[in-house]
């Protein structure tokens, strides 16, 4: 079983790992490396999501919320500010956020366009999961460019397994285990 889910859906790595070491089959999770701090920029890291919003200034700042759908209600306890959200889709249910915009788009991103973004919305900080990858990091190069800060949170943490880093690796596991008859 390779576990390629997003590195923070650790119920379903979780559950993988469960699966696998009750059946005895071999578990290779992939993740791609986390985003690391360069030297111009302004990274804070929270050791979990649920710890942000005590991270954000008491007076009000304009937010990039850049986490998804399934955790803006923590952000409710800091009703003072401005949330950006970018989505996939439309939220189907109200927002737990008194003030908040929503814009849909589906990424990757460009680093041009999320400066357009950000100065568009006049946002101060930017709050995000510590994916890393591609895919998302353009807000990041951003925010480096305009000098904001971002407050990322850590990866949690996952069941023991093997973790492969590309496609390649995963892939001569595969080989590997086909060798051997697994």
């Amino acid at each position: 079983v390779i576990d390629a889910t997003h590195p923070f859906a650790a119920g379903m790595s979780r559950n993988a790992a469960t699966a696998c070491a009750l059946l005895g089959m071999p578990l290779l999770r992939f993740e791609r490396p986390p985003w690391q701090a360069g030297p111009a920029d302004n990274w804070t890291f929270a050791p979990r999501l649920e710890d942000i919003p005590a991270l954000l200034p008491q007076t009000p700042a304009r937010v990039f919320l850049a986490i998804g759908k399934q955790q803006l209600a923590l952000f409710a306890r800091a009703p003072q500010h401005h949330y950006l959200l970018r989505l996939v889709d439309a939220p189907e249910a109200p927002l737990p956020l008194p003030h908040a915009n929503v814009t849909l788009a589906r990424g990757p991103f460009s680093k041009d366009s999320d400066v357009a973004l950000l100065l568009k919305h006049q946002i101060t900080h930017i709050v995000a999961k510590n994916a890393g990858g591609t895919g998302a990091q353009a807000k990041l190069d951003a925010a480096r460019d305009l000098g904001l800060p971002v407050i990322l949170a850590q990866r949690p943490v996952l069941p023991q397994s093997a973790v492969a880093g590309s496609v390649g690796t995963c892939l001569e596991w595969l080989s590997h285990d086909a060798d051997r008859g697994v």
